[in-house]
């Protein structure tokens, strides 16, 4: 059995995206490989079969292994409610919340359960494809580290160093990171993947032999610059916008300091008769269609950081001219009356009051709930598919307009009695074709075009083994895998 880890000389170095390829790569080939992150600081998160929460990054890479989702693929993972503190979720579930400080004390237990989660994968499948965190070279946070080295050193894999050429310094990132890394790390490190290079390769060549002859490490390939590959994003919120229709429906989403899961809007921003605008700090909400109020991971300090850039004021306007109001998870609890936190799990304990749309109140409590569901929505009986993650406890009578009505007898959310507000716990909600076209005719588009995002994403995915099988020295990462005699 062998494990083979992927590390990056920065975040979004291209961590994720080669571990992808390399799932789908050798599943092509037959080979049984599993996804694996041992810890992962994400407020994007999917719901795993086995009723846990991992990042969402995990989960695609899983879908590139032909895989259900499973806690043992990312053991830990940090979701951030404050510049300096975050919930910790172990296997999937949420055991605490604490600061940097008290988590760098934490680690060692940490890394029981990552290493937990290694042995059964690893006694499972013939090959594990890791993906490390950050970068392994931050020296603040090398002591106990269990994300990076601390954790190749531990299992004793090999490592792949992948840096972008697209932002400047790639040789000096690549080089500077071997150089603080300790000489058993170093030894570790069996080559370098370059990673969204533009131009003629031959122009690049003189580096990559010095770069060789500097470190006596290959260069096991130099991937392309690709428009347009969409894969969903650990953190970083994607606003490039394909060529639309003439007539396109107006989105926009506040982007709040703790917004979580962002990628439900990937559909909408890939759909061609939508125009999705994130509006970010001192921007105005313009005239839209649709406004959305996303799930957040800290509710009471992001409404109130709403109301402070004056979107609560523009979101009235909205209503007030016709528009129509979505609000997801977090974005449900702030359209209701209020929102309680009597044991402090998002920040300090208290009480605040909603937007008032809505007559239910919500309140936080210790139990999260974690689950994949499918059902109706009450917009023209369509189909909807997707998942929950929420502490919050929604009661009120508004509650008995559901939006949503569950296979499982239970109902979600709520309309408002003239139909221009709509608030719902269920993330993923324009993945599937017929909700998505639901909700689009509902805001406004009279003719929609139904778009298939799960096809998308299995498009992009092969692509992406594609340029494993044509830009990278496959031999050695066979080798690498275990798969074959090493010749080098």
């Amino acid at each position: 059995m062998t494990t083979l880890m992927v590390q990056g000389t920065t975040s979004d170095a291209g961590k994720s995206t080669l571990v992808t390829a390399l799932c789908r790569w050798l599943t092509r080939q037959g080979v049984r490989v599993v996804p694996f992150k041992p810890q992962n600081m994400a407020l994007n998160s999917a719901v795993t079969a086995d009723g846990g929460e991992i990042g969402r990054a995990q989960a695609v890479q899983a879908q590139a292994a032909g895989l259900e989702p499973h806690t043992d693929m990312n053991p830990v993972l940090l979701k951030p409610n404050s510049d300096t503190g975050a919930q910790v979720i172990i296997h999937g579930r949420a055991v605490t919340s604490m600061n940097a400080v008290a988590y760098h004390d934490y680690k060692a237990i940490a890394m029981q359960a990552v290493l937990a989660s290694h042995q059964r994968l690893n006694a499972e499948y013939p090959v594990v494809m890791v993906e490390g965190a950050g970068s392994p070279a931050e020296i603040n946070l090398r002591a106990g580290d269990i994300a990076n080295m601390g954790f190749a050193e531990a299992v004793d894999c090999p490592v792949l160093l992948i840096a972008d050429i697209n932002r400047g310094g790639v040789f000096a990132h690549l080089v500077g990171t071997l150089e603080l890394l300790s000489p058993s790390e170093q030894a570790r490190v069996k080559g370098f993947v370059i990673n969204r290079f533009r131009g003629d390769i031959a122009l690049l060549q003189p580096g990559l032999d010095w770069l060789e002859e500097r470190t006596g490490k290959p260069v096991i390939g130099v991937l392309p610059y690709v428009l347009d590959l969409h894969l969903e994003a650990e953190d970083g919120i994607d606003q490039r916008q394909s060529d639309k229709a003439a007539q396109v429906l107006k989105v926009v989403v506040p982007v709040l300091p703790r917004i979580s899961n962002h990628t439900d809007f990937d559909p909408l921003r890939l759909h061609p008769q939508v125009d999705l605008q994130f509006i970010g700090p001192g921007q105005s909400i313009p005239p839209a269609d649709l406004i959305i109020l996303p799930g957040s991971k800290s509710v009471r300090s992001d409404l109130a950081y709403l109301r402070s850039q004056g979107w609560d004021a523009a979101i009235t306007r909205h209503l007030r001219y016709g528009g129509k109001l979505l609000g997801i998870c977090g974005g449900l609890q702030m359209l209701g009356q209020q929102l309680d936190d009597p044991l402090g799990l998002e920040g300090a304990a208290g009480s605040s009051p909603g937007l008032g749309l809505l007559d239910f109140a919500t309140t936080l409590e210790a139990e999260k709930q974690l689950r994949n569901v499918r059902g109706r929505l009450v917009l023209e009986d369509a189909e909807v598919s997707g998942y929950e993650i929420h502490a919050g406890v929604t009661r009120g009578a508004a509650l008995e307009r559901a939006a949503v009505r569950l296979d499982d007898g239970r109902c979600d959310g709520a309309m408002s009695e003239d139909g221009q507000i709509l608030g719902t716990y269920l993330h993923g909600l324009f993945e599937s074709g017929p909700s998505c076209s639901a909700l689009l005719r509902w805001a406004g588009l009279k003719e929609v075009e139904e778009v298939d995002y799960h096809a998308l994403r299995e498009l992009d995915i092969e692509r992406l083994a594609d340029l494993v099988e044509e830009h990278l020295d496959t031999g050695y990462l066979r080798q690498l895998c275990g798969l074959q005699q090493d010749t080098h």
